[in-house]
């Protein structure tokens, strides 16, 4: 009975290839490594995470930085407790990822709560792209910061700015996201298009959605119920299926695993060379 469930809830052949273990986490790191900046007078590559509460945005951060160390971090701090944003300020988390001349930093913004001027303001994850926020500015929901406001940055230079998007999502529970916090995922899509600037939906939590899984990660091209989540995301905020990526964030575990670093290092090498590409873009205007 066990082996036919399995069976059903699998496909036959993984319907997106990879390889796993040390070997293949030993080539993303360098194969991120080995990224050049598009260009040498940037002094940040600026990535921007936006998600609801509790999805695991801070959690994901940390998780970069643990595949990178071989070791568990906790630079960006996190919290279980979902009802409320934990991340309140604009904060710097920079990715050591052993290329000196190549400086990638990662900004986590205050969660997405349900209703009308609750969590994070859209005004303000636009700012923030545009390079207008100081570091440390305390999010505001009844109050999107604004020109003229102390923690405006009105002349940003090039490494203020964010050249890509990453939307952070949990898989066991994004079907039971609140429609009003779909809508604004929805409208920051919509905007952040109209920039032209790249985005990525990293859906955590994937050995909680799909047993198959949560005993094997390297399951996790063969399942059904996780393509069907990534479609769903995919579908629901118009982001390319090849810039949805399934991982699982670093939570109880004491030691690093070589198959979970390599989903997370998948993600990252997109993410990277997606904002190196968005940066020589916008940077040649």
């Amino acid at each position: 009975m066990g082996n036919t469930q399995t069976k059903i809830e699998e496909f036959e052949t993984p319907w997106r290839n990879t390889s796993w273990g040390k070997q293949k986490k030993d080539f993303l790191t360098q194969t991120i490594k080995a990224i050049e900046p598009c260009k040498h007078d940037l002094k940040y590559l600026r990535i921007l995470v936006v998600g609801p509460n509790g999805s695991g945005k801070s959690a994901f951060i940390n998780s970069i930085n643990n595949a990178f160390k071989g070791r568990i971090t906790s630079d960006a701090l996190s919290n279980t407790i979902a009802s409320r944003s934990f991340t309140v300020d604009y904060t710097p988390h920079e990715i050591e990822t052993g290329n000196s001349s190549f400086t990638v930093v990662i900004n986590d913004v205050m969660g997405l709560e349900k209703g009308f001027r609750q969590g994070c303001p859209l005004e303000d994850i636009i700012n923030a792209i545009n390079g207008h926020v100081k570091q440390g500015h305390e999010f505001k929901p009844e109050k999107p910061l604004s020109s003229g406001d102390p923690d405006y940055i009105e002349k940003p230079a090039p490494s203020d700015q964010a050249f890509c998007l990453v939307n952070v999502l949990a898989a066991d529970r994004i079907q039971f996201t609140d429609e009003s916090v779909l809508e604004k995922l929805r409208n920051i899509h919509h905007e952040v298009k109209k920039l032209g600037m790249p985005q990525v939906i990293v859906m955590t939590n994937v050995d909680e959605a799909c047993p198959v899984v949560k005993t094997n990660f390297q399951r996790v091209y063969y399942s059904k119920k996780i393509k069907e989540k990534m479609v769903w995301c995919s579908n629901e905020l118009g982001v390319q299926m090849c810039h949805v990526f399934p991982v699982k964030n670093y939570q109880e575990e004491i030691e690093t695993n070589d198959d979970m670093d390599v989903l997370i290092l998948q993600a990252l090498t997109q993410i990277i060379q997606l904002a190196n590409d968005n940066a020589k873009t916008r940077l040649a205007k």
